[in-house]
This record gives structure tokens, C-alpha cells and sequence, in this order.
């Protein structure tokens, strides 16, 4: 492997039928990049596999693989447990203000005086907007909204990210 794979995007979850196939739970935001692709990287436990793909498909919500190689349903099922990993390279580029959850995950949060309010420890995906949990030692955790008005500056560079917050934030 050439370059570092370090983005899962699915999990090996199960085998399909007696002739080799696994079943692929998508964990990303663009599972039909599963269908186009020629090798995937598989790891677990700091084991890595490189397998060629020699056909993928959709059934239901999942993705049904066959590799070259596998030929059996015993085979298929030694792959179970296997994460499929890809490179940062490899990611589907974001519209303008947008992120990946991973990449947003660990930042650390300041208001816009420069305070420090903690470090961005989980994202509640809400359907309407996402908020981001932030946790600091000494205070429990801050949710806040990632709205335009709320989310002033996000630096990846840096590992920072400033906020605007209001009133009702600060009442615990």
C-alpha cells in the first residue's frame, strides 16, 4: 500500500450466498464510491489485506462484494470483522464550509475572546443542524449548534475552532 489508509468508510459485517460475496455495511456519506472501486484496503487489529474487487453491487442497504480470490462462503467469512479503510486523498471533496466529522472531532473550541471552552468530543446529528459536544475538565459539557451565526472560524490547520456564543449556552 502506497499511500496511508486511514478513513474508514464501511465494515464487513457478513458473507452473501455460497460463492464468496461479503456484505458491506456503508459508513460514509457516499456509498456508491463502493461500486467503482478496484482494490479496497481491509483492516482489523492492525492487520492490513490489499484485495482486488471484482464486482460490487447494491442489495438493500448494504453492499455485496466479491473479491478476486475469495471463492467460498468459508473464505468470505474470514473477512468478517474487517473495516474497509481509504486514504485521505481518496475522500469525496466537501462543498465550501463543510467538514468531515472526523476532521471536526477534536478541535479545540474558543470563544470569540479567546477563551477556551473545551475540545469538541462528539457531533449529535439532529437532521436539522449538527451540534457539537464540547467537554472541558471543569464545566460540563457545552452543546453547540454548528449554524453560521454560532460558528465563526473553523481552522483545521490549527486544530481550533472559535464561536460566537449566546445567553442561553451559558446557563447550566
Amino acid at each position: 500500500m502506497a499511500a496511508q489508509k486511514d478513513v474508514t468508510i464501511g465494515k464487513i459485517i457478513g458473507t452473501h450466498s455460497n460463492r464468496g460475496l461479503v456484505k458491506i455495511l456503508p459508513l460514509t456519506d457516499f456509498p456508491d464510491r463502493f461500486l467503482t472501486m478496484e482494490t479496497m484496503v481491509l483492516e482489523r487489529e492492525g492487520k492490513f489485506k490489499e484485495l482486488l474487487v471484482e464486482k460490487a453491487k447494491w442489495h438493500q442497504k448494504y453492499i455485496l462484494v466479491k473479491f478476486v480470490g475469495i471463492g467460498d462462503m468459508t473464505e468470505a467469512e474470514g473477512l468478517k470483522g474487517y473495516i474497509v479503510k481509504i486514504g485521505r486523498d481518496e475522500l469525496t471533496e466537501l462543498p465550501d464550509n463543510s467538514y468531515y466529522i472526523f476532521d471536526i472531532i477534536g478541535l479545540r473550541v474558543y470563544d470569540e475572546n479567546g477563551a477556551i471552552l473545551g475540545q469538541v468530543e462528539d457531533i449529535l446529528q439532529t437532521g436539522s443542524n449538527d451540534v457539537y459536544v464540547v467537554g472541558s475538565a471543569e464545566n460540563p459539557p457545552l452543546l453547540i449548534p454548528a449554524l453560521k451565526q454560532v460558528i465563526k472560524d473553523i481552522d483545521l490547520a490549527n486544530g481550533k475552532m472559535t464561536v460566537a456564543l449566546m445567553k442561553e449556552f451559558m446557563e447550566y
